[in-house]
């Protein structure tokens, strides 16, 4: 079985570091606060692309490098000095520490590359994903999982099929995302949406914490 986890809501909870360090990134770059940001299930390649098109500036390649390698370093150093109250979420080290021996565990997020590596690596959690799919992959979140199916075959050198791929996160575009590629989803209630509406958005399996699945997962 293949498990494919979404970071910010399901694994850990940063206390703002993220959204901060957006918030200083595009104040340092454009000069000026930017539009209110949704980041539930976003993809940050996406959340910049919007940053840019509000200040009515082309999103190209090098403006959108410059602005993730300054958003990289004020998230790394939220993370270690900014005094957030971040946690890791509850039942996701006891669920971690049982699927590890027993299945293939990857990643599947809307941060970038090295914010998902900064956000497991400070939690302890670096261990449990040697591979994953990210949001400077694509601005789509529905097109990461062909890219994590990819990768998760080349990691374990063989192919995955959909009915023996879960994607695990704590939103809406989680489950859509998985309807995507014809995945299963497990949805938990540890972000901002709660069972009854991660159930009306037509999750698998929806749990308040990830410890709750570990009797049948």
């Amino acid at each position: 079985m293949l498990y494919l986890f979404d970071i910010d809501g399901t694994l850990v909870d940063t206390g703002g570091a993220g959204m901060a360090a957006l918030e200083e990134t595009t104040l340092e770059v454009f000069g000026e606060a930017g539009p209110p940001l949704d980041l539930a299930g976003a993809t940050d390649l996406g959340i910049v692309i919007g940053i840019h098109e509000h200040f009515s500036v082309e999103p190209t390649r090098g403006r959108i490098g410059a602005y993730l390698a300054i958003y990289q370093q004020r998230l790394d150093w939220n993370l270690a000095h900014g005094g957030f109250p971040g946690r890791v979420l509850d039942g996701v080290n006891f669920l971690l520490d049982r699927l590890a021996d027993r299945a293939t565990l990857g990643l599947l997020t809307g941060n970038i590359a090295g914010g998902a590596a900064s956000k497991v690596r400070h939690y302890g959690l670096a261990g449990y994903f040697p591979f994953g799919a990210y949001g400077c992959d694509h601005p789509d979140r529905n097109r990461l999982g062909p890219i994590a199916l990819e990768r998760a075959a080349a990691h374990a050198g063989r192919a995955f099929a959909p009915e023996e791929t879960w994607i695990i996160g704590d939103t809406p575009k989680d489950i859509a995302c998985a309807r995507a590629i014809g995945a299963r989803c497990l949805a938990v209630a540890t972000g901002r949406f709660s069972v009854a509406e991660l159930e009306a958005h037509g999750a698998d399996r929806v749990v308040e914490t990830l410890d709750q699945a570990a009797g049948w997962i």
